[in-house]
């Protein structure tokens, strides 16, 4: 029997101890609004308590992807009509559901397949069994538009292997099925003609009876990790301890590789990772680092949610890069975002305290 709950975009499925949450936003690839995040959260109050559930499942209709991420064309609309009382209700929202999924009594399975970046990162990548398939394309895009991974996606990348996570992070590289894996984005991959067959086995429960366990009988082995080859000179530069730094030490290695790949930006090399520097906004990028560093420090989903939460209302509430990044690449698509900033000289550490300062009432009291 599937229900909806507030949001006909957001269906519940229950079937013997299977619960099913399942987004049905095709037209956007599941990009999530506060309706739709306030639907998800109420219905896993429900599956928590029920006590015929003893599993979660969290998918999506769409073929295309889990979850592009939040809707950045209201949340512009929002911020530009002065509405920040509901940016902020939309950012609570979702991130006190982020923590929820974490701590779901029972174990939760996510199929990450296709496009699941930003907040569909946030559903997807807190829950302890992660699938993947051959057409996932996991990201934390922030830095592209303008402001910070959140979602508790900080935690995330703090603990992907060495610093895997600072690189994804300032880049907003895109990773997939095998890249996934190897930063501890994701746990299983599984060919996507398949996730039916994985669906029906947690209903019916088939022999071997845990959800971990069963997946292991599609899993398949995922071919070498790209970001698992380039580890060594991702570590070399992006272990550095300031953005300018970071930079520096990309230039010294792009010229001693000499690979060209400048016009290859989904590639994993140091002169594609250094373009992608030159396009982000260099306030962003010394806050991404300093916030993955810090998740690092507490390693702590809730801390990570609590710090992201002061720094995205901090952008909402004093800096333009956030309305002119999603501008720029969401609403009017010039590609050619202003930054306030223009150089990394320009980002005082002043100004970097300030945001991790922003007052905010804590999501968790």
């Amino acid at each position: 029997m599937t229900q909806t709950f507030f949001d006909e975009r957001i269906l519940v499925t229950k079937h013997t101890a299977l619960g099913r949450i399942t987004i049905d936003h095709p037209r956007a690839i599941g990009a999530l609004d506060r309706s739709m995040v306030e639907a998800f959260a109420h219905a896993l109050e429900g599956l928590a308590v029920d006590t015929d559930v003893d599993t979660l499942l969290l998918d999506a209709t769409d073929e295309r992807g889990f979850c592009s991420g939040g809707d950045l064309r209201r949340l512009h609309g929002q911020i530009t009509a002065g509405d920040l009382a509901g940016v902020d209700g939309f950012f609570r929202a979702e991130y006190r559901l982020n923590a929820a999924i974490a701590a779901f009594p029972h174990p939760v399975v996510a199929f990450a397949n296709g496009v699941t970046m930003g907040g569909g990162v946030g559903l997807a990548c807190h829950a302890p069994v992660r699938i993947v398939t051959e057409t996932s394309r996991l990201a934390m895009p922030e830095t592209r538009i303008g402001f910070t991974p959140d979602v508790g996606g900080t935690l995330l990348l703090a603990n992907a292997p060495g610093h895997v996570g600072e690189y994804l992070a300032l880049t907003s590289a895109e990773m997939d099925a095998a890249d996934a894996i190897y930063a501890g984005f994701a746990d299983h991959l599984v060919r996507g003609e398949d996730l039916g067959a994985v669906r029906d086995a947690l209903e019916t429960r088939a022999d071997p009876s845990t959800p971990g366990e069963l997946i292991l009988l599609f899993d398949e082995t995922p071919e070498p990790s790209a970001l698992a080859s380039a580890r060594g000179w991702i570590d070399d530069a992006f272990s550095r301890g300031s953005v300018p730094e970071i930079r520096a030490r990309l230039t010294e290695l792009a010229e001693q590789a000499d690979d060209g790949a400048t016009h290859d930006l989904g590639a994993h090399t140091p002169a594609a990772a250094l373009a992608l520097l030159e396009q982000r906004p260099p306030l962003a990028l010394a806050i991404t680092l300093e916030s993955v560093r810090r998740s690092r420090e507490t390693n702590d989903l809730r801390a990570a949610l609590e710090q992201e939460y002061r720094l995205m209302m901090w952008y909402v509430e004093t800096q333009p890069d956030m309305v002119e990044g999603i501008r720029a690449h969401m609403i009017d698509k010039d590609r050619a975002p202003r930054w306030t900033l223009a150089t990394d000289a320009e980002v005082t550490p002043a100004l970097v305290a300030e945001a991790f300062d922003h007052k905010v009432t804590p999501l968790f009291p």
